[in-house]
């Protein structure tokens, strides 16, 4: 009798959970935190820190009532996201793309600094003016946008699905490229709403 309480404890929890309908908003103001945070510790290279540990369980019942928890949330994660004030950024897949994207800044920011390259709307950078390029030095700023934006277009994929919700890469995306413009230096490119280049 014991064990077959816990277990229909579980099944109308989960019987429960099968009705609950929650809707989920994308918590803008989180993912501006968390893209501030990213952004510092690439430009900066300063290292993400870690969030929390997992304790293990032992006993019979925290198991299934672990496992319990763990249909509930893969069934209504929303309900803890809807709420959130923080986005995960501590996978091991960010902060390898945080390096990887720290790795090279030094290189980019002069080539912000030259106005060859700037940020666009949609949380890239572009070549603005090769011009502003010595000749030598040209195939170098393309390879680095290239690879800084293959890096960018991964980080807002991996943000998003840190935090159970791959379906908000776009809204990732639309944070980041608000606070890249933000925390530009003065002098540096971005482009407007439109697309048009405009100098902080």
């Amino acid at each position: 009798m014991r064990r077959v309480l816990p277990l229909k404890i579980a099944l109308a929890s989960l019987l429960i959970a099968a009705c609950v309908t929650i809707n989920v908003y994308f918590p803008a103001a989180a993912a501006d935190k968390a893209a501030d945070q990213v952004i510092d510790n690439i430009t900066k290279g300063t290292p993400t820190p870690p969030q929390g540990s997992i304790t293990p369980v032992r006993s019979g019942n925290d198991i299934l009532l672990a496992a319990v928890g763990n249909a509930l949330y893969a069934m209504i994660p929303a309900a803890q996201a809807q709420g959130a004030e923080t986005l995960d950024v501590s996978s091991p897949a960010i902060t390898r793309i945080s390096a990887s994207m720290a790795g090279r800044w030094g290189e980019l920011e002069k080539f912000f600094a030259s106005g060859a390259i700037g940020l666009t709307n949609n949380g890239n950078v572009e070549v603005r003016d090769l011009n502003a390029v010595a000749l030598p030095d040209r195939a170098t700023v393309k390879r680095l946008v290239s690879e800084d934006n293959a890096d960018r277009a991964q980080l807002y994929t991996e943000i998003a699905k840190a935090n159970n919700h791959p379906e908000w890469e776009a809204d990732v995306r639309k944070s980041f490229a608000r606070r890249w413009v933000a925390k530009a230096k003065a002098g540096w490119y971005y482009q407007d709403d439109g697309g048009a280049w405009k100098q902080k």
